[in-house]
């Protein structure tokens, strides 16, 4: 019988293994849901630009970079400030000139639509 019938892993009493295994579960529920936000973000940038996934993705963490702040961070900010709330000053000015700089170099982003065609 495996170490998982016997009631604990390894070397690990079986009261140990569950306290580890709600704390990694405990984690993965919060990068999960940092990971909605964060798409829901890169599906923002995406309508607002336009341009493609993983363009947005790299303007996320370019205003994230210069913000000093951790990409759910912005990314959540920015949800909220969809939703009415306002966004952080820091925040709003790196999405500004992330935004300007991005479009100076795309002009004006058509050639990042799919297929490279303007709609």
């Amino acid at each position: 019988m495996g170490a998982a019938g016997r009631g604990h892993v390894g070397n690990a009493p079986a009261g140990q293994d569950v306290v580890a295994l709600r704390a990694e579960n405990d984690q993965l529920r919060r990068a999960l849901a940092g990971r909605a936000v964060i798409d829901q973000a890169r599906g923002m940038v995406m309508v607002l630009t336009p341009c493609r996934r993983g363009a947005a993705g790299d303007l996320l963490v370019d205003v994230s970079r210069q913000c000093d702040a951790r990409l759910p961070e912005v990314a959540a900010a920015l949800v909220g400030a969809w939703e009415g709330k306002p966004l952080p000053g820091r925040i709003q000015r790196e999405l500004c000139r992330t935004l300007r700089r991005f479009h100076a170099e795309n002009q004006g982003c058509d050639s990042r639509q799919p297929g490279g065609s303007s709609r």
